[in-house]
């Protein structure tokens, strides 16, 4: 190969990359947030998960960029192991489409829909269609790649040193190493299998060589998860893992088969007799879904060992147990009557759990951690759990069955969810006030500290008494609630005196004179929230 050849060669990969770049951000763009709440809303079954794994791959064409967005979800606890693992197998699936495409024989049109792509991008002014335009143009620069790929490889056929590496691959094994190498390399499966069709359309590789190249390629990609996996936390790392894992099984699994079954590659090539670039596609198609139909009813076994390689620790098996329904279960096999009772019993479980949440936020903020401050934004996210988890169950209740009484209860316990639910987000405004504070931004006088430590240790009592009362039912502590209350109120009062004295003198920072005020307001708010629990104690 000339170095001009070897140039074109580079160039074409370069433009593939680059093309597949620019299609998948236009396909985002144009489907503007849907992508993520779709794969949010990816729960229901490993089914609906893996439906959504493929949807999602094929539109930004890409099965890193879905397994990324799935670590993100995972990281932050909205999507479960079990659940990711069904959008990661769909992503496997997904990502075959690229293959399916670049089989057809249509670079002669390519430069059409270059130009096409390019108007639209350029010269449209309404936003959707210039992202349309960014599609068009990414699949025209895509094809005119692959031409330049093909183009520049045709000489390799003739070259010594390319021959003794291709011979060099008639070992399966380091045939699949080599396919894992290069897919790292790439960072990208498709594009890897892509370049293996080319090599094949052009006869430097067999349909049996380009088959293991295609199974070192699904493990190759991996490599970008892996990478985004490293500064996630504990269950974003574990979701990297459960990436690998399923790969390479999938490698494993499609091994074995062929090697006992080779009758498979058979039937595989007898699908597009001559046409050796839908031969490989299919195969790749093939391999995904074989793989996943295999795999999947192993989800829970699969997402097992991942915990095991890297275990829970003891604060992901506190979220764990808090981020479940205790007593709001199976209420379709007891009386309306009965669910009502075991609802007051999980709303004040909840209760608890904000109480606790608004302490630690507290503390935070009076010893500024970074730890404090993710366990309590952790924390927030589990009341929000028992917030939806509540409220879904809560609105299956057969009404009909209801008594008056019971039905006002009900009403009631939805509202004291949303209240305990609103106490949880002022802890969660508390932290940030906090790390304002820890960045150096802002800083508090000791008398502003003071007054604030004051206030806190009040508001904090507040709810818990609020909480207690709620629980207990107990009306004997309404008035004793209600005079802490008014505490707090007074203690909000006296924060803002005190303030106001101290900007007169000239004493206060501003920046930290807004945070004061604004978590002054923020505590005074959880317990007027409380008290909304006591009311309906009181009114009940």
């Amino acid at each position: 190969m000339s170095p001009s050849e070897m140039f074109v060669m580079f160039g074409g990969i370069g433009m593939f990359l680059y093309g597949m770049t620019i299609m998948s951000t236009g396909l985002r763009n144009a489907c503007g947030e849907h992508l993520q709440s779709i794969l949010e809303k990816a729960t229901r079954s490993r089914l609906t998960s893996v439906g959504v794994g493929i949807g999602l791959t094929v539109l930004m064409q890409s099965s890193s960029a879905t397994d990324v967005m799935v670590i993100g979800f995972v990281t932050s606890g909205l999507m479960t192991l079990t659940q990711a693992l069904g959008v990661i197998m769909g992503a496997n699936i997904g990502t075959t489409v690229t293959a399916q495409i670049t089989a057809f024989n249509i670079g002669m049109y390519a430069p059409v829909i270059l130009f096409v792509g390019a108007i639209m991008t350029l010269f449209v002014k309404k936003q959707t269609l210039r992202d349309i335009g960014s599609v068009i143009l990414g699949f025209g620069m895509l094809f005119v790649g692959l031409s330049m790929i093909k183009q520049s490889i045709a000489p390799l056929a003739e070259t010594p040193l390319f021959i003794r590496l291709i011979s060099g691959l008639e070992n399966p094994f380091a045939t699949i190493l080599f396919g894992v190498l290069f897919t790292a390399l790439l960072q990208s499966s498709s594009s890897s299998t892509v370049i293996f069709q080319a090599f094949a359309v052009e006869g430097l590789i067999s349909y049996q060589t380009a088959v293991w190249l295609v199974i070192g390629a699904a493990v190759g990609s991996v490599m970008p998860n892996l990478l985004a996996g490293l500064t996630a936390n504990r269950a974003g790392k574990r979701c990297s893992v459960l990436n690998l894992l399923f790969n390479l099984l999938r490698a494993a699994l499609i091994v074995t088969l062929i090697t006992v079954f080779p009758q498979i590659l058979t039937f595989l090539q007898a699908t597009a007799p001559g046409n050796i670039a839908r031969q490989i596609a299919n195969t790749h198609t093939a391999f995904a879904i074989i793989a996943v139909v295999i795999l999947l009813p192993f989800s829970n076994q699969i997402v097992a060992l991942s915990e095991k390689l890297i275990p829970l620790s003891a604060d992901e098996n506190k979220i764990q147990e808090e981020r479940r329904l205790v007593y709001l279960t199976n209420i379709e096999r007891i009386p309306p009557a009965m669910v009502i009772d075991q609802a007051h019993r999980e709303v004040s479980r909840m209760g608890h759990i904000a109480a606790d949440n608004l302490a630690d936020a507290v503390d935070c903020f009076q010893e500024p951690s970074e730890r404090k401050q993710e366990e309590v934004l952790s924390t927030e996210k589990t009341v929000d759990y028992l917030t939806k988890a509540i409220l879904d169950q809560l609105v299956q209740v057969r009404m009909d069955e209801l008594t008056p009484r019971l039905t006002t209860k009900l009403y009631d316990m939805i509202r004291v969810v949303d209240d305990i639910e609103r106490i949880s987000d002022h802890a969660q405004n508390i932290v940030e006030y906090s790390e304002v504070m820890r960045s150096g931004k802002a800083k508090l006088s000791e008398d502003g500290m003071r007054d604030l430590r004051e206030l806190s240790d009040l508001a904090v009592s507040s709810v818990r008494l609020s909480v207690e009362v709620f629980e207990t039912e107990d009306v004997s502590r309404i008035g004793e609630a209600r005079k802490l209350e008014e505490q707090v109120d007074l203690a909000k009062e006296r924060v803002l005196d005190n303030h106001a004295a101290r900007l007169a003198r000239d004493k206060c920072d501003p920046q930290g004179g807004i945070i004061l005020t604004d978590m002054a307001t923020d505590l005074e708010r959880c317990s007027d929230h409380g008290m909304n629990l006591v009311d309906v104690v009181e009114n009940g």
